[in-house]
């Protein structure tokens, strides 16, 4: 029962920031819900953020 309740908060806390994150960079929040695979989803979540080109910044004006 405590398992439950600890597995349930561990998921909060982990999904909810990374939905933010997600949203902010201009890619769908729902794409934080990958990071609920067991071991290869943050694996998965982290290689698109890092590697990916972020929507929301390809309005950013580019300086010379």
């Amino acid at each position: 029962n405590m398992e439950l309740l600890a597995a349930i908060i561990a998921t909060v806390l982990v999904i909810v920031p990374l939905w933010r994150i997600c949203a902010r960079a201009g890619f769908s929040g729902a794409l934080s819900l990958v990071a609920l695979v067991p071991w290869l989803g943050v694996l998965i979540v982290g290689a698109i953020l890092s590697f990916a080109n972020w929507p929301a910044k390809t309005n950013v004006v580019k300086e010379q």
